[in-house]
């Protein structure tokens, strides 16, 4: 069985300014996206990570840096966990993109939307999912960590969580937030840990242990949740 952190990146500036980032270069962690991404790799140093992956933008990337380092694990940077392509709506200010009338499918039916000259989100959902499943017969056995957005690993829990995509958005994910999957080699995926910012464990594991792992079994288990 894999196990994966999914990690969103630490706080950027243009939250503030209420803009729609998406693939652009030049958006930084700022000083609080900082601190945030090193408590993240200070709250998962105890664990026995063995690699990590992240989103090729820059904010993913540095906030993935802190883990690589805590970890003294090199950094793999994977496309298909990438921010949504918003397309021509990148740069653009929430506000404005709120009048249009086409906020009313991306709010209600994101499903049938496609970004003007983007993705919908169904492609995101698509190959995100996809490059988690190639990743945990690459790493079966063992926990990894995958630095991406929230948008895309709020379309990965839906889809683990057999969520309709039209309700992915009811999942709530902070900067920085370690959220954990265990992916079997036989299907039987959990969920163990959504937007979670308390302090992950090792539980002992148990003798004769049953085929059916339980949640409590697990290499990430928790004492307090923020989701």
């Amino acid at each position: 069985m894999a196990f994966i952190i999914l990690v969103r990146h630490g706080e950027n500036d243009w939250v503030q300014k209420k803009r729609l980032a998406g693939w652009l270069p030049g958006v930084h962690l700022n000083e609080n996206g900082r601190q945030q991404a090193a408590a993240v790799a200070q709250r998962l140093a105890h664990l026995p990570v063995k690699a990590i992956y992240s989103s090729p933008v820059e904010r993913c990337v540095e906030t993935a840096e802190y883990l690589a380092q805590t970890f003294n694990l090199p950094l793999h940077q994977l496309e298909a966990v990438g921010e949504v392509r918003y397309g021509d709506w990148e740069g653009a200010e929430i506000e404005k993109l709120a009048k249009e009338k086409v906020w009313h499918i991306v709010q209600h039916y994101p499903s049938r939307h496609q970004f003007p000259q983007g993705e919908t989100l169904r492609e995101v959902q698509f190959r995100a999912v996809q490059a988690l499943e190639q990743l945990s017969q690459q790493h079966a056995q063992e926990l990894i960590v995958v630095v991406s957005h929230a948008d895309v690993i709020k379309l990965v829990l839906a889809h683990f969580l057999g969520v309709h995509i039209d309700l992915f958005q009811r999942i709530a994910l902070a900067p920085a937030s370690a959220s954990v999957l265990a992916l079997p080699a036989d299907g039987r995926v959990q969920v163990i840990r959504i937007n979670d910012d308390g302090p992950l464990t090792m539980p002992t594991p148990k003798a004769n242990q049953a085929d059916e792992t339980a949640v409590s079994d697990s290499p990430v288990t928790n004492t307090t949740s923020a989701g």
